[in-house]
This record gives C-alpha cells, sequence and structure tokens, in this order.
C-alpha cells in the first residue's frame, strides 16, 4: 500500500534525510522516500496499514523536526 504526506514547514535538507533514515526503520515500513524540494514524503507500507503507523510516523517527525506538520495526501 502506498501513502503520500505533506509535510509543512520541512525546512532542512539534512533533517529530511534524518526523517526518511528514522522512518524506514518503523515496523509496517517497507520503503519511504522523503523529497525535501516538494515537500512530500512517499511511503509503501504493509498491507496493515493503521493509525498506529500513522501514530509512531508522527512521533518520529515531532523528534527530529518539531515544527513539520504532516498532512495526508
Amino acid at each position: 500500500m502506498r501513502k503520500n504526506f505533506y509535510l509543512k514547514n520541512l525546512d532542512c535538507a539534512n533533517c529530511a534525510s534524518r526523517l526518511e533514515v528514522a522512518i524506514q526503520k518503523l515496523n509496517g515500513v517497507k520503503d519511504v522516500t522523503v523529497n525535501f524540494f516538494t515537500q512530500m514524503m512517499r511511503l509503501e507500507l504493509n498491507d496493515d496499514y493503521n493509525d498506529e503507523i500513522l501514530n509512531e510516523l508522527k512521533r518520529v517527525c515531532a523528534k527530529i523536526e518539531p515544527d513539520v506538520v504532516i498532512i495526508e495526501k
């Protein structure tokens, strides 16, 4: 399953890279791509996508880049 998210207020290419590395380690995530220039994140997830994965994703993002707001597309 693929999901796309807009990362509002992502202001650093290094942070985008750090987000990508951290999110790749989450359970249920097959692949992730964070594009700093478009402020988009594309996730490929296991078929069991649920709110728990989304909450964990938000927690990781808040830790690395507190000002980022994740908006599902």
